[in-house]
């Protein structure tokens, strides 16, 4: 009796444990995030307006950053033809540009329902803190409990006086998705609220709102529900007013080249503004008291594991080991409907509490079951052993045992390709067509890379970076880089060959080579990561691809791959003094009569 008490209580501490540990923990997220997903609607929001800055805005009144003077046209134009209540930018504007155009938007900002935004930065462990910029809107002393800035993007000084900031600065949860927003920051003893906080109390018309400090962001609505219409099409006069009058609009970018793609619970990538879009609507529920009513989740959830642990704690002497478990099963299932519904009412309880106290009831108190597991999973194991082979094995646990992507300094080589003349070749072709060559010529460059063992840095739009040698070291990586080159001149020579039959001008790729050493791996920000390499070689890789320009031949090699390739034969150009270098160099080119180049078998890294 007292053996199942204390299994029994121990379940029902594990449920409080995760009711009230501080902290985010990324199964109850994923849990949290199915049941949100069962509550989406697209049911039309009235209330509030996207203007998108998107492809078709840039294209019909000029790439970005557009004038000061362009912003403030848009802005009175939602105001003032269409009525609008309010408008948020979500765009930060660090520095002074027009005169005229800047000074209207800070004559919107300071007198009009106009508010502004800024970005604090909340990693602490940056080098170099951020400072661009003077933000503005904050208030003297802190909310308890606001997240600390350490740094920020905010807007130029003439602005620094406005009344309406907001900011737009996140921190993710660690699995990378936005789920919580900060209502109120902290930074040098002021206090600054959220874009859409600011927004809501600025220009509502209701009850100002004081939310906590953080609050998660209710995506009951889907991005379809939210009225979106193109920042070209409010310019142009060309959608009608009703779509307008009334509403707080927020005014950003989904453009992949320009505005900000986040992680949310609904999708993978989702443009900020729907982030914002959301928190608005939900704020503005809260104003008008339609929000769900708040229920004692946390209570509730600890209620439901202490019945379950009682339940088990009685049934377990009367139940086969089969019958307690299924007992278990029906409570699991019983209790994620019962999250379900408590889910729309408390955004702060864990879902996963009383799943945990019914997971250690079942290993613990059901062992025939756990040790069934456990034999199974050690025949598992076993039968892995005989098809994996034991060095790869070895390999996989060496890894594990440091971080590969921590920054390094490799001996790596750096592979530079772009087509020349692109401007050229696209200009004169519909867009359509542009991007369909576009991909194939990436195809191209892309293929040979990865067959080739090579890491892609990054596409640089008609052209990609690649280097060998990191994350794990190989030996050959200079050969294994040229390897790549001469499949990459097969590939584009074989799609320039077919464009030349349809009537089109031939295409030429220019790649550059260097080896050397060079600094690898995660050089990210608490706002993007990327696993790339740095240094004198990646840099030289980079002039001698400009230098191909220059010669009939596509590939140019530094001095540094010609010297550790085993495998190659090289012509002489010649020196050349590269721009960013204080002495020539001689470049080389490979001599296709003389190399023999490695199948193109993909296989483990050496």
């Amino acid at each position: 009796m007292l053996v199942r008490l204390a299994i029994a209580a121990v379940g029902v501490l594990l449920a409080a444990a995760a009711q009230w540990t501080p902290g985010i923990k990324v199964p109850d997220e994923w849990l949290r995030d199915q049941l949100i997903r069962r509550h989406v609607v697209a049911t039309p929001e009235p209330r509030v307006l996207v203007v998108d800055i998107d492809e078709a805005s840039l294209a019909s009144h000029g790439d970005w950053p557009w004038p000061r003077g362009q912003l403030a046209d848009l802005v009175e134009i939602l105001i003032g033809d269409y009525g609008a209540k309010g408008v948020a930018l979500d765009i930060v504007l660090p520095q002074p540009a027009d005169p005229a155009g800047d000074l209207r938007l800070g004559m919107l900002a300071r007198h009009g329902p106009l508010v502004l935004a800024q970005a604090f930065d909340y990693n602490a462990l940056r080098p170099q803190h951020l400072r661009a910029g003077v933000p503005a809107g904050g208030r003297p002393g802190t909310v308890p409990g606001a997240l600390q800035a350490s740094g920020y993007i905010a807007n130029q000084p003439a602005w620094a006086d406005v009344p309406h900031v907001g900011n737009i600065g996140f921190v993710p949860d660690p699995d990378g998705a936005l789920r919580r927003l900060p209502m109120y920051t902290s930074f040098a003893g002021r206090s600054y609220p959220a874009l859409s906080l600011a927004l809501v109390n600025c220009c509502s018309g209701g009850a100002v709102l004081t939310p906590p400090p953080v609050l998660r962001v209710d995506f009951r609505r889907d991005w379809t529900a939210y009225t979106v219409v193109s920042a070209g099409d409010i310019l142009d006069h060309a959608i009608a007013a009703r779509d307008v009058a009334g509403r707080l609009v927020i005014v950003g970018s989904s453009s992949l080249g320009l505005g900000d793609r986040v992680t949310t619970p609904l999708a993978a990538s989702r443009p900020g503004l729907g982030v914002q879009a959301t928190m608005l609507s939900t704020l503005l529920d809260q104003q008008a008291g339609t929000h769900p009513a708040p229920w004692p989740g946390h209570w509730i959830a600890l209620a439901f594991a202490g019945a379950v642990a009682l339940l088990t704690m009685l049934a377990f002497p009367r139940l086969p080991a089969l019958g307690s478990a299924a007992l278990l099963v029906a409570a699991a299932a019983l209790w994620l409907w019962l999250a379900d519904g408590i889910g729309v009412h408390d955004a702060t309880f864990s879902p996963g509490g009383p799943l945990l106290a019914i997971l250690w009831l079942l290993a613990v108190g059901v062992p025939y079951q756990w040790q069934l597991a456990q034999r199974r999973s050690r025949a598992l194991l076993n039968t892995l052993r005989q098809y994996v082979a034991p060095g790869v094995v070895r390999e996989l646990l060496r890894s594990d045992m440091r971080d590969p992507l921590v920054p390094r300094e490799l001996d790596v080589t750096t592979l530079i390709a772009d087509m020349e003349g692109y401007t050229a070749q696209v200009e004169a072709i519909p867009v359509a067509e542009a991007a369909a060559l576009t991909r194939a010529f990436l195809d191209c460059l892309t293929g040979p890379v990865i067959r080739h063992q090579g890491t892609l840095d990054k596409y640089t739009g008609d052209g990609l970076v690649a280097f060998w040698g990191a994350p794990l070291p190989q030996h050959d990586h200079a050969d294994m880089a040229l390897d790549a080159a001469r499949e990459i001149l097969q590939q584009v020579r074989a799609l320039s060959e077919q464009r030349q039959r349809d009537g089109h001008p031939p295409l030429r790729v220019r790649i550059g080579i260097e080896s050397g050493l060079a600094v690898a791996g995660d050089f990210g920000t608490s706002f993007r990561s990327i696993y790339t390499a740095v240094g004198d070689s990646v840099n030289t890789a980079s002039r001698l691809e400009q230098a191909a320009r220059d010669f009939p031949h596509d590939v140019i090699v530094g001095a540094g791959t010609v010297e550790r390739s085993r495998r190659h034969q090289f012509l002489s150009l010649g020196e050349r003094l590269l721009r960013g270098k204080e002495k020539p160099v001689i470049l080389y080119t490979i001599d296709s009569t003389m190399s023999t180049p490695a199948p193109n078998v993909a296989g483990p890294a050496t």
